[in-house]
């Protein structure tokens, strides 16, 4: 079973990569993010809760997050494998996914850092809000969700390549190029497996 985390900074290309690899290695794909939005645009009470976090360039808490996350995992057991998209962004989510999937008799392959740098980071973002309309994708949430990002989820990091499971990728060039690098450094990490 082949498990995934597509990881990097909002605007890293995380969702378009994500959907990429789970067609290509027909993986069962979790983007936290379209889950949540999912949840917002249905206006339930917790939608709202989610909407008040995210609007304010914060992460949605935790519990939420993870109940998600381990709700996604029941009947996956027959899956070729998952990818995890937005998740996890914390060091106590790190630590739940590992205590779910091992519940589910799974385990972590890879986690794909795209690394990119901030100006690219941002310009993207803003070239999206500006097509997608999407809340978050303005300037002041922009470098709000940026600067949570590096306070809260970068360190993440550390805590993968103590796990072993830590691999960089360059994400900038073009989708192709990026997707290449990805696929080169998932099918170098399952041959070692």
């Amino acid at each position: 079973m082949l498990n995934i985390i597509i990881f990097g900074a909002p605007g890293s290309g995380k969702g378009t990569q994500g959907e990429r690899i789970a067609k290509k290695f027909q993986l069962d794909y979790i983007s936290t993010g379209v889950t949540l939005r999912k949840i917002i645009s249905e206006k339930s009470e917790l939608g709202k809760i989610a909407k008040a976090y995210i609007d304010r360039g914060q992460l949605v808490p935790d519990e939420i997050i993870i109940r998600q996350v381990a709700d996604f995992l029941d009947g996956k057991q027959d899956s070729k494998g998952i990818i995890f998209d937005g998740f996890p962004r914390t060091i106590p989510q790190a630590v739940a996914l590992k205590e779910i999937m091992n519940a589910h008799g799974m385990d972590l392959s890879v986690l794909i850092d795209l690394q990119v740098d901030e100006d690219e980071l941002i310009r993207r973002l803003l070239e999206r809000g500006k097509i997608s309309g999407r809340s978050d994708d303005n300037p002041e949430t922009v470098q709000e969700r940026l600067g949570v990002y590096c306070r809260q989820t970068a360190p993440l990091t550390d805590y993968y390549i103590g796990e072993g499971k830590y691999v960089p990728v360059r994400g900038c060039g073009t989708v192709d190029e990026i997707f290449r690098r990805i696929v080169e450094a998932i099918e170098c990490r399952a041959v070692k497996s």
